[in-house]
């Protein structure tokens, strides 16, 4: 595991949370909910290609 996941998942959560306040600040509570399940879904997609990765170490390993 590579730290620069971590700081790609941080960023991204930060991001996620400054747009998300800024749009609710603005009254636009429904695109601040968008943005935040953007955030997750891409989140999301970051951690399976990982865990992808990981299955396919673990496979290789033990010959299966």
């Amino acid at each position: 595991m590579d730290i620069d996941l971590l700081f790609k998942i941080a960023g991204i959560g930060i991001i996620v949370a400054v747009l998300h306040q800024i749009l609710s600040k603005a009254g636009r509570e429904d695109q601040a909910m968008m943005t935040t399940l953007a955030g997750i879904v891409i989140v999301l997609t970051i951690v399976i290609k990982e865990i992808s990765g990981l299955f396919a170490t673990v496979r290789t390993v033990f010959n299966l």
